[in-house]
């Protein structure tokens, strides 16, 4: 009996690992990565788009920071872009792999399943997420209602602003524009993870007709 246990776990492990720890982790990775090479293009980019900016443009806004702030100032916020994304792409990439598990086993090119199954990977991961971007939306915006709703100073880590967010308007408050989030992922999940396939099959057919006429 113990034989026949072990066995069935030798026989699930590879199925969970394929779906679950390889793709979160290559989720979590992935996103480190890019976070960490677009920190500091964010940090532009948000100061630039100020009411009353005072910069003109990009070289401009970049000198500025450096100067006045250091190039720490382009990482500030890094912490907090890794605490939202990493859950974001870890669960978008599980359950991505878990639908194209049945819908598409055979794991051949197959347009209307890449679409599916990214769409709803990134509706399933907007939802399960939205806490996180309502807490960094608060934390990076500071917002003047929640400040002056019997809490005194500026709002500072997750932690924070979690609890700030509980103040206001209780648990309901996590899920604020949980609609609109879920809504636009839809969309843009379901075209990445279709160009994605497209060119993974592109590539890997001009690879095998190049190595069969060799």
């Amino acid at each position: 009996m113990e034989s026949v246990w072990k066995e069935g776990q030798r026989e699930r492990q590879p199925w969970a690992s394929r779906l679950f720890q390889k793709p979160g982790a290559a989720g979590c990775v992935a996103t480190l990565l890019h976070d960490a090479a677009m920190n500091p293009a964010e940090v532009v980019k948000q100061r630039m788009q100020m009411y009353n900016s005072p910069y003109h443009r990009v070289t401009d806004c970049v000198r500025a920071v450096w100067q006045n702030e250091g190039a720490g100032a382009f990482y500030r916020s890094y912490t907090t872009q890794l605490t939202m994304n990493v859950p974001f792409q870890a669960i978008h990439f599980m359950t991505y792999e878990f639908l194209q598990e049945h819908f598409n086993p055979q794991r051949r090119y197959n347009p209307s399943s890449h679409v599916l199954s990214g769409a709803c990977a990134g509706a399933v991961a907007a939802a399960a997420t939205t806490p996180l971007d309502v807490c960094k939306t608060l934390l990076n915006t500071q917002e003047s209602l929640a400040l002056n709703s019997n809490i005194t100073g500026h709002i500072t880590g997750m932690a924070s602003a979690f609890r700030t967010v509980y103040r206001v308007g209780g648990v309901t408050a996590y899920f604020r524009g949980v609609q609109a989030r879920v809504i636009y992922q839809i969309p843009s999940t379901a075209i990445a993870w279709s160009v994605y396939e497209f060119f993974k099959y592109l590539i890997t057919k001009r690879q095998e007709e190049w190595r069969a006429g060799k």
